[in-house]
């Protein structure tokens, strides 16, 4: 977890690259969020949709950044989160998830971070981006 006495703006989180996307995340995602849409797991679907291929929920790329926050502070510390689609994660894609301190302030008697987040394929094409409040004592 981040050792917050030292903390200071513009310093990064520690970034995190998932394994590339796959049809099998896909698939396992839809069953564990409830997302069924066909667009992420039948390829007819998604073709007859006007894409070249079943692509990443938006959603599953939001929890990777909230992976990115709970390997960095418990989840309990976390005050707000919030997201921004930038750009479809494509199957096959190595997303990298990275943060970035910009602010340092107090709050109903904690200490806070506000940061800066995003997601970012193999490619630096930014997929996702958004913020985040976390309590830091």
């Amino acid at each position: 977890m981040v050792e917050t006495a030292q903390l200071q703006v513009g310093q990064a989180l520690p970034a995190f690259t998932t394994l590339p996307v796959t049809r099998l995340t896909l698939a396992l995602y839809c069953g564990a969020s409830g997302d069924h849409n066909p667009m992420h797991v039948d390829i007819d679907y998604a073709r007859a949709g006007g894409s070249p291929d079943v692509f990443a929920h938006g959603m599953l790329s939001m929890g990777y950044l909230g992976r990115l926050l709970t390997n960095w502070v418990p989840q309990q510390r976390i005050r707000d989160y919030g997201v921004r689609f930038v750009a479809i994660t494509q199957v096959g894609e190595v997303i990298t998830c990275s943060g970035t301190v910009t602010e340092l302030f107090e709050a109903n008697g904690e200490r806070r971070a506000r940061l800066a987040l995003q997601t970012t394929n193999q490619h630096g094409q930014v997929k996702l981006t958004g913020d985040a409040v976390v309590a830091l004592s």
